[in-house]
């Protein structure tokens, strides 16, 4: 089964590296598990936010406009069942097929999960 981003998700991609987009965009293809960009580039307020909830560990996110004035990091959820969901299983695989896009692309990719 092949799967496509949402509006929604290719929204949430703007204002990331395009690089990372194009992983992004390949790994949806490649995927054994469909997902979503749940988030993408997240201004200060909203880093904040979600350290004080303790989603998030640090101020100093790859989310926030890096240097280069891009989002370096995306948090990408699997959907199961028809719903978003956090779920270990789903997020593995998600992660496979973006590292088999990141390979492809020539781009070393750290995890956050």
């Amino acid at each position: 089964m092949t799967f496509a981003l949402s509006a929604a998700s290719r929204a949430q991609l703007i204002g990331v590296h395009p690089r990372l987009t194009s992983v992004v965009e390949r790994a949806i293809v490649l995927t054994t598990q469909d997902f979503a960009v749940h988030d993408g580039v997240r201004n200060q307020a909203e880093q904040a936010a979600l350290v004080a909830a303790g989603v998030s560990r640090t101020m100093d996110s790859r989310h926030k406009v890096q240097a280069d004035g891009y989002g370096h990091a995306v948090d990408l959820v699997p959907f199961i069942a028809g719903r978003l969901r956090w779920d270990w299983q789903g997020c593995y695989r998600v992660a496979v097929a973006v590292r088999s896009a990141a390979i492809e692309a020539g781009l070393a990719l750290t995890w956050g999960g």
